[in-house]
């Protein structure tokens, strides 16, 4: 059974090299990173993964936020160069939330926009996905990891969409985000190995399963251990579990769900 590491090192500050090297070092990746950020409030780490990522796009009213949000993250320093420094790579969607003028602001500065207002059948986080993976067709999906900021909260349709992409691309690490939590598929049939970056996230967390009940979940590292567990809706899942060290392993017949819960430091 293949092995899956998992590691939340992006968390982690770039003035602390060290516990970001260990964190790379312990996950045994070397990881590429590239950020979607949505309509929904930033998180307040959002230029934390700006710094990590090597792209950066905004997925329509994204943008907004982005316009918006990122100035209130320095207070001290004049809007309009922060708007500059935090120029998205690319604006992509359909292109029915995004203000004029800031699709305008962005346009003169250089940013690629992609309107896609043709395909209603896919979410604006499906066609940013789709981009990346395109832009990077030589990098092993394990290699990739796409961090969605403003992926949870809000409506709840927007919020299943977004989880339903990590189905529809279980191939490719993607890890939603919000103020509160992180999510993020461990595809069955794998071994999992989460390394807990315990100064940024936890202890709480929970793994659910996605698709289909599974019939068989095991788990080391938790306060409450799944040993050969049935899980399901209607039945048994695993929420409001906690971590009780600093690795946890995962194995399931079915796909699931990863949830855990980032401090507010």
């Amino acid at each position: 059974m293949e092995l899956m590491c998992h590691c939340s090192s992006f968390l982690l500050s770039p003035e602390n090299p060290n516990a970001t090297a260990t964190a790379t070092a312990t996950c045994s990746l070397s990881l590429r990173y590239a950020l979607v950020l949505l309509n929904q409030s930033l998180p307040r780490f959002a230029p934390l993964l700006w710094e990590h990522a090597q792209v950066r796009v905004c997925a329509d009213g994204g943008a907004n936020r982005v316009y918006d949000e990122m100035p209130l993250f320095f207070p001290h320093q004049q809007p309009s160069h922060v708007r500059t420094r935090y120029k998205p790579d690319v604006i992509k969607g359909d292109m029915d939330s995004i203000r004029t003028e800031v699709l305008d602001f962005y346009a003169q500065l250089g940013t690629k926009i992609i309107d896609e207002s043709h395909d209603q059948d896919t979410t604006d986080l499906h066609k940013c996905v789709a981009y990346i993976r395109d832009l990077t067709p030589n990098i092993d999906g394990s290699e990739l990891c796409i961090l969605v900021a403003g992926a949870l909260g809000g409506r709840f349709d927007h919020e299943i969409g977004n989880i339903n992409v990590l189905c529809r691309f279980s191939n490719t690490r993607i890890i939603l985000l919000s103020d509160d939590c992180l999510i993020h598929l461990l595809p069955k049939n794998h071994s999992h190995k989460i390394f807990i970056q315990s100064s940024v996230e936890g202890p709480h967390c929970g793994l659910i399963p996605i698709g289909m009940p599974s019939g068989s979940s095991t788990t080391t590292g938790l306060k409450w251990d799944l040993k050969d567990t049935a899980m399901g809706f209607g039945g048994l899942i695993s929420t409001s579990n906690i971590v009780k060290g600093e690795i946890v392993t995962v194995q399931s017949d079915s796909d699931l769900l990863w949830t855990i819960s980032i401090k507010k430091l």
